[in-house]
């Protein structure tokens, strides 16, 4: 792209003089129109450069200033005027207006014609242009060519940051340097610095590219573009570009286009990739709890398949269940939802063997979870604080917090099945009650914790369904004809046993027996009557 201050540089365009000399920067040009209209800013686009006599201001100089705030609102690159014909000279207060708005104000010559100035910058301007496809096309060839040969994301940075000499950097979802130029080493920062104040500048925007000056360790100030690899997500990959005011011509804004668009096809076949894999290792895990589960597992067996995705041999096995936490608006079927369950599988599946060596993360399809499976023994202590650490970082890169519940460890492969199970009740119940911590651990309950769980109301009508009026006995025949049910049922229904615990006669047994079948209505020695009676007196004594 050129700049107004290339163009004044040139030997042809010597006459051309700058009156507003604060204002060169480094302006672009990418157009040029010759005007007499006022509301020409109307009509042109940004970055034009115009050319004009001024005619129309010949008796009203100073509304010059409106011309002036009209260009600058479109943002465009200067205005030439010819003086000696409408007007022999530009006021300095309409300079020093200029000046201060920031627009270059450039004088022609009255030998100059409009006409061949505006045919010599065209002229100049079109080549410039061409010579821009040109390139941009090469470098498409450039990249289809590596896209076509299956290259790595290293080296289409590599070549994307050789075509455009400065350094750049590829950024993935979770804020890690993933790929970076050969020409790294120009810059005084490395990867991460660079990231770290690019998060503080909130330069990471997934809706828009965006600019932004970093600091340099010797105070010198780093011009950056951030742009986005275009792929329909939330969490995308980021391309970096350090002193984009450096691309030597005729490197363009296309070029980059070019090389992003490489990029986003690379990423989409990698991740396309990755997932049939991450599809694979799913099924075979699934199978194998489907067979422990029909009694129809050959641990030895299973181990030997050709794939078998680093399961081993080991004394100890243990599942740990993950599940995204979900926001409360968050609807489950939503697409932010679903990249978020599949940024965290990425995530575990990266970070997780380096804390746990030799574990595995396998998707879990039915249920939009993960799962880690444990091939070596870690205190539950140790497991806690690496399981907190990996919330915390995904959670400061991401904001994604995730929940996890660990069934307990086994010692055979043919129990996977059992500390799944467990992990996933620990799972559902954690999600049930709402509990405020992220890591929760399976322990086995007792019969009374079980029961505890039970609603209230459906307990009592239980209770008093089966057990009639002995569910709260209120005269004393009543208790002891429950103290000696209970007795019964506790000595498998057994009548000299009952009657040898309670010290009284086994006819007596016998007797009350015959009464309590008479108040329930049921033979109680079957044994689907003799559990529910048993369930019923120790529902009934929760109270």
């Amino acid at each position: 792209m050129k700049t107004l201050k290339t163009i004044l540089s040139i030997p042809r365009f010597s006459d051309l003089r700058l009156l507003t000399t604060n204002t060169l920067n480094d302006t672009i040009v990418t157009n040029v129109e010759i005007t007499e209209t006022p509301d020409i800013a109307k009509f042109v686009s940004s970055h034009t450069l115009i050319l004009t006599t001024a005619m129309y201001y010949k008796s009203k100089i100073n509304e010059l200033t409106f011309l002036i705030d009209s260009l600058i609102n479109v943002n465009c690159s200067g205005i030439c005027i010819k003086t000696g014909r409408f007007i022999n000279k530009i006021p300095q207060d309409i300079i020093d207006y200029a000046a201060e708005k920031g627009l270059p104000i450039i004088e022609i010559p009255s030998t100059k014609p409009l006409g061949g100035i505006l045919k010599d910058l065209s002229s100049y301007l079109n080549n410039s242009k061409e010579a821009e496809i040109s390139y941009a096309l090469d470098v498409q060839k450039q990249f289809s060519t590596l896209l076509l040969n299956d290259a790595p994301l290293r080296n289409v940075i590599k070549e994307l940051g050789k075509a455009l000499q400065t350094p750049i950097l590829l950024v993935n979802p979770f804020m890690e340097p993933v790929a970076l130029s050969d020409n790294w080493k120009q810059p005084d920062l490395k990867p991460n610095e660079i990231i770290t104040q690019l998060i503080r500048h909130h330069s990471f925007n997934y809706e828009k590219n965006t600019e932004a000056i970093l600091s340099g360790n010797n105070s010198d100030r780093i011009e950056t573009d951030v742009y986005v690899i275009k792929s329909h997500t939330y969490y995308p990959y980021y391309l970096i570009v350090l002193s984009p005011e450096k691309i030597p011509y005729p490197a363009s804004e296309f070029a980059i286009e070019q090389g992003l668009m490489v990029l986003s096809f690379t990423l989409l076949k990698n991740d396309k990739l990755y997932h049939a894999e991450k599809l694979r290792k799913s099924d075979y895990f699934a199978t194998l709890i489907e067979r422990q589960k029909k009694n129809d597992f050959d641990e030895k067996l299973w181990l030997t398949y050709e794939t078998n995705f680093n399961l081993e041999f080991s004394k100890f096995y243990q599942v740990i269940y993950v599940k995204v936490e979900q926001k409360n608006l968050e609807l489950p079927t939503s697409k932010k939802l679903e990249e978020k369950r599949k940024l965290a599988y990425e995530w575990l599946d990266a970070k997780v063997e380096p804390y746990l060596p030799k574990s595995i993360v396998f998707l879990d399809r039915a249920k939009n979870g993960t799962l880690i499976l444990i091939q070596q023994p870690v205190e539950e202590s140790k497991l806690i604080s690496i399981l907190t650490t990996l919330n915390q970082e995904l959670k400061l890169k991401t904001g994604i917090s995730l929940l996890f519940s660990c069934g307990r460890a086994y010692s055979h492969l043919d129990d996977l099945s059992k500390s799944l199970t467990e992990a996933e009740i620990v799972m559902k119940d954690a999600i049930t009650k709402g509990t405020n911590n992220n890591i929760t651990i399976y322990q086995p309950k007792g019969l009374h914790l079980l029961l505890d769980s039970i609603d209230k109301d459906e307990a009592n009508y239980f209770c008093l369904d089966t057990l009639k009026t002995l569910t709260h006995p209120q005269s004393e025949m009543t208790m002891e004809l429950r103290r000696t049910l209970k007795c019964f049922l506790e000595n498998q229904c057994e009548f000299t046993k009952t009657a040898n615990k309670l010290f009284i006669h086994r006819n007596t047994v016998k007797y009350r027996i015959d009464n309590i079948e008479e108040i329930i209505g049921e033979k109680i020695d079957t044994p689907e009557n003799s559990f529910k009676l048993r369930l019923a007196i120790e529902l009934s004594e929760l109270d």
